[in-house]
């Protein structure tokens, strides 16, 4: 089975629409801030309003390929996919 892999020019419309929003940036920010992988609570926690709010942002992050995800029993840990930003935005993380 062969698997398509998105274009870089749709790859790249996916990040910048994922960091136009100033909840996703805020996400990206804590994530950026504490150097480690967090739960999804704690990534979110002064930067989106609901559970169900959180869930499409985290999803579109994580589209975009700009945070991996990590389950572990109930709980889900993000962390900073550092590839995508270095290969794409080089530099751009230093400037949060």
């Amino acid at each position: 089975m062969n698997i398509e892999q998105p274009s870089i020019t749709e790859q790249r419309v996916k990040i910048f629409k994922a960091l136009a929003d100033d909840t996703r940036l805020g996400i990206i920010k804590n994530l950026y801030a504490s150097k480690e992988e967090m739960s999804c609570t704690e990534a979110g926690a002064d930067c989106v309003s609901s559970k169900s709010n959180a869930s499409y942002h985290f999803r579109t992050l994580r589209e975009a390929g700009l945070i991996k995800v990590r389950k572990e029993a109930q709980t889900k840990f993000v962390s900073l996919n550092k590839e995508t930003f270095d290969r794409f935005l080089p530099g751009f993380l230093d400037t949060l």
